[in-house]
C-alpha cells in the first residue's frame, strides 16, 4: 500500500513526463479492444511502428528546436527534397547506397548550418526563415522531380532501410531469434542506464526514488519493452526503420542528457540571456542544433523514399506539423527548456497509433484531421496549465 501511495504521488508530481505514456498505454488498449485484437497484431504493430519512423526521426531533431524556442518549417520539404536527390543519385548517377547515404547527410547539415545563419548569426526570426527555406525548397523538389514525376528507385539495399528486416538467426517458439535477443539486451541496456542514473544522483546527494517504486518502474517498462518484442517477433522481427529510431533514440538521449552540449542546449532554451552571461556560445549551440535538425530531415527523407520505393512532388508535405505536433504530445514545452528525445518519439508513435487505429475502425479522414488536431491542442493545454501549476 506505501508504494502504491508513493507511486501515485511520484505520478502527479511528473505527470509531465508519465502523462505521454498513459495516454499510449489507454489508446493502445482501447483501440485493441474496439478492434477485437487487429490494433495489437504482430502485423498491424510492425506496420504501425514504420509508418511512424520517419516522422519519429524528425520529432527528435525539432524537439532540440523547440527547447531551444525556435521552430523549422522546412524540414518537411528538405525531407522530400533529399529523399529525391537520394533517388536521382541511387537511378540516374548510379552511386551505390553507402555513398549516397552519407552524400545526403551531409547536405542536409549544410542546409541546417545555412538555416543557422540566417537565424544565429543575422538574427532572422527562425519562423520566417524556415518559412522561406520550405517554399524554396518546395520549388527543388518539383524542379528536380518536374520531368517524371516520380523516380522509381530499384535498389534493394537501399528499400530495405524503409521495408526490410534484420536477419534472422532461426526461430524459437515461432519468433524471430535475433528479434528476441536484441529486445533482451534492450532490457538489459535500460536497467542498467536506470541504475547508473540513481546511482549518480545519490553520489551527490540528490533526492531519488524509494528501492520499491524503482523496481516497480522498472519491471514496467521491462515488460512494455518484453511484450513489445515478442509481438515482433511474431511477424518478421524488428524493421530496419525500427532500428534506425532506435539508434538515433540512443545517440540524441546519450548528447542530451550526459553531455556538455546537452547542458548548454536546455540552459539556452530556458534562459537564452542568462546562458550568453554565463558564458554559453549561444550562436554556436543555435548553429548545431539547426545542422542537427536538417541532417535527421535528410535521414527522414531517405526513410521515406526507402518505404515507398520511390520519389514524388508529394514527399514531404505536412511532414513538419506531424514533427511538431509529436514533439508537442511528446511533452516538449512552448516556452523552451523542457522536453525530452524520448517524449518525442512516444509522441510520434501516438500520432500514427491514433492515425492506424481510426484507419482500422474506417474513421473518415475529415474526422482524423479533427481529432488529431484536438489532441495537439489537448497537449499544448496541458503544457500551459502544468507550467502555471509548477509556479
Amino acid at each position: 500500500m506505501k508504494i502504491l501511495n508513493e507511486a501515485s504521488t511520484l505520478i502527479k508530481e511528473n505527470i509531465r513526463d508519465y502523462g505521454m505514456y498513459i495516454a499510449l498505454f489507454v489508446i493502445m488498449v482501447t483501440f485493441n479492444m474496439m478492434t477485437n485484437g487487429v490494433f495489437m497484431s504482430s502485423r498491424n504493430i510492425s506496420n504501425l511502428l514504420d509508418s511512424a519512423g520517419y516522422i519519429a526521426v524528425l520529432a527528435v531533431g525539432m524537439t532540440l528546436v523547440i527547447v531551444i524556442r525556435h521552430i523549422d518549417l522546412s524540414v518537411g520539404y528538405v525531407a522530400g527534397f533529399l529523399g529525391a536527390i537520394a533517388a536521382i543519385l541511387l537511378m540516374q548517377q548510379g552511386l551505390p547506397v553507402y555513398i549516397v547515404i552519407p552524400i545526403i547527410l551531409l547536405l542536409g547539415i549544410v542546409i541546417g548550418l545555412m538555416n543557422g545563419f540566417l537565424i544565429a548569426q543575422l538574427g532572422i526570426p527562425a519562423f520566417v526563415a524556415s518559412l522561406a527555406g520550405m517554399l524554396i525548397f518546395r520549388g527543388a523538389l518539383l524542379q528536380v522531380t518536374e520531368g517524371t514525376g516520380t523516380i522509381i528507385v530499384q535498389n534493394a539495399a537501399f528499400n530495405a532501410l524503409g521495408n526490410g528486416f534484420i536477419p534472422s538467426l532461426g526461430q524459437i517458439l515461432d519468433r524471430h531469434l535475433l528479434t528476441l535477443i536484441v529486445g533482451g539486451i534492450g532490457i538489459i541496456f535500460y536497467i542498467y542506464s536506470e541504475l547508473r542514473t540513481r546511482h549518480d544522483k545519490m553520489k551527490y546527494n540528490f533526492e531519488v526514488v524509494s528501492i520499491g517504486i524503482l523496481a516497480l518502474k522498472l519491471a514496467f517498462v521491462s515488460t512494455i519493452i518484453g511484450y513489445i518484442t515478442w509481438v515482433l517477433a511474431g511477424y518478421n522481427g524488428f524493421s530496419w526503420t525500427l532500428m534506425i529510431v532506435l539508434f538515433v533514440t540512443i545517440v540524441y538521449h546519450f548528447i542530451s542528457n550526459r553531455t556538455v552540449l546537452g547542458r548548454q542546449i536546455y540552459a539556452v532554451g530556458s534562459n537564452p540571456e542568462a546562458a550568453h552571461l554565463s558564458g554559453i556560445n549561444v550562436k554556436k549551440v543555435t548553429y548545431l542544433v539547426m545542422a542537427s535538425m536538417s541532417m535527421l530531415a535528410a535521414l527522414s527523407g531517405i526513410l521515406y523514399t526507402a518505404r515507398l520505393q520511390s520519389a514524388t512532388t508529394t514527399a514531404g508535405m505536412l511532414f513538419e506539423l506531424d514533427a511538431i505536433a509529436a514533439a508537442y504530445v511528446g511533452g516538449v514545452s512552448s516556452a523552451g527548456g523542457v522536453g525530452k528525445v524520448t517524449g518525442a518519439i512516444i509522441g510520434a508513435i501516438v500520432m500514427a497509433s491514433l492515425t492506424n487505429g481510426m484507419n482500422l475502425l474506417g474513421v473518415g479522414i475529415s474526422y482524423q484531421y479533427m481529432i488529431r488536431g484536438g489532441v495537439l491542442a489537448g497537449a499544448v493545454i496541458f503544457d500551459v496549465l502544468t507550467r502555471k501549476k509548477g509556479k
